[in-house]
């Protein structure tokens, strides 16, 4: 069985495998929605890159989930909660390597030298088979192959599959709802205004926050150390989010910032974001621009821009009408609903030519308009009619 997730869902691919009471391992291969960044000195260009997961099945039941880029620290994220500080020694997590399932592999040699008891190790299969179906049944496109053949071994326990999807489900649909504001589980939470927090909130409740809002420790990862489902987490601090107190960041938007403040110490560049779901459209704009002596910044996931534009802060945005999931009329709403952004100018890119088009933008505060495709000229000659260009070097 396999096929792509725009003829068919992952809810009922595992329904069909749960009905047919299948033994195997199902791949999932799609887009991730949290991008990766390349510097290549003259601008920083966001690329969706491939992301993986294995569920492994045994007559119809769950015996383990897991992400195709194995990474222990999942596991130790989990054994921090449980104060577990014995680990595996460096030869013994290498030879796990070698196995189908090294996540798996580390959990049972855990239990085989007493460092954890079955109920903790079952709590831990758990918490990673939830994640990764919360993941999954987020998913609207992508490919799968479900090959048929002997389990993994040993099994703790199976776990079923229906009250799993269930559940599942309905969080992802509440998850949903807090979009913009939380966007990603890999988000991570920074203290954005510790005033209002300290006048606001109890002390013991600003002390937790301060330890947690590091910049270096993810939504994910904080559900794991406090064993909630990720859901529980968000919506806990998302009244803060809300009002700005706290803010979520990716951590390439860290490694942004960093990147910027050397920057500016050698010059003082205008920066242009482009938000484009179209890769095409953000080199060619690159390559345009960059000869001019603007910095430019290509961004081709729109839910991912609306974090990403508050820390880069642009002298200007460059965004297309027509995207999955968020359209740049409603990115363009939300940012003029920021006073950060009231001023800054915003071009809406549309391959339309149409009067509506046209009469729409401006009403949610669009200052331009550029049909594509669009010549070396236009484009510079807009961009020039609303940035002073001599500042530029």
């Amino acid at each position: 069985m396999q096929g792509n997730l725009n003829e068919i869902d992952i809810c009922s691919i595992l329904q069909l495998i749960e009905l047919g009471q299948r033994t195997g391992q199902l791949l999932v291969e799609a887009p991730s929605s949290h991008q990766s960044n390349k510097l290549d000195g003259e601008s920083l260009r966001y690329r969706p890159k491939q992301k993986s997961w294995f569920v492994f099945f045994l007559n119809g039941q769950i015996i383990y989930c897991q992400e195709g880029e194995s990474r222990l620290s999942r596991i130790g994220d989990y054994l921090h909660h449980y104060r577990v500080e014995t680990r595996l020694e460096e030869i013994q997590l290498a030879s796990l390597s070698s196995t189908n399932a090294p996540e798996y592999a580390y959990i049972w040699a855990l239990l085989e030298r007493n460092i954890i008891q079955p109920k903790i190790a079952g709590s831990i299969i758990h918490g990673l088979v939830h994640e990764t179906l919360f993941d999954l049944l987020s998913l609207h496109q992508g490919n799968f192959i479900f090959h048929q053949g002997a389990a993994l071994t040993p099994q703790l326990n199976t776990l079923e599959i229906a009250p799993l999807v269930t559940k599942i489900t309905k969080q992802v649909q509440e998850w949903k709802q807090l979009y913009p504001h939380i966007q990603s589980p890999e988000q991570l939470p920074v203290l954005a205004d510790q005033v209002r927090l300290r006048s606001s909130l109890p002390a013991a409740t600003l002390n937790k926050l301060q330890h947690w809002t590091d910049g270096k420790t993810s939504l994910r990862q904080l559900a794991r150390h406090l064993n909630r489902d990720i859901l529980t987490v968000a919506k806990a601090i998302y009244p803060y989010v809300q009002q700005n107190w706290l803010q979520l960041v990716y951590s390439i938007t860290l490694k942004q910032e960093n990147y910027t403040k050397d920057r500016l110490e050698v010059n003082h560049r205008k920066r242009i974001v482009c938000i484009d779901d179209a890769i095409a459209i953000g080199e060619t704009i690159e390559s345009i621009l960059q000869p001019q002596g603007y910095e430019v910044i290509s961004l081709t996931n729109p839910l991912e821009a609306l974090s990403l534009v508050f820390q880069l802060k642009p002298d200007l945005i460059l965004c297309d009408i027509t995207m999955p999931q968020l359209e740049g009329y409603e990115i363009c709403a939300m940012l003029r609903h920021s006073t950060v952004f009231r001023l800054v100018p915003i071009i809406m890119l549309t391959g339309k030519d149409g009067f509506i088009d046209r009469v729409r933008a401006s009403m949610v505060g669009a200052t331009d308009y550029l049909t594509k495709p669009f010549t070396d000229t236009e484009l510079l000659m807009l961009i020039e009619k609303y940035i002073n260009k001599e500042s530029c070097i």
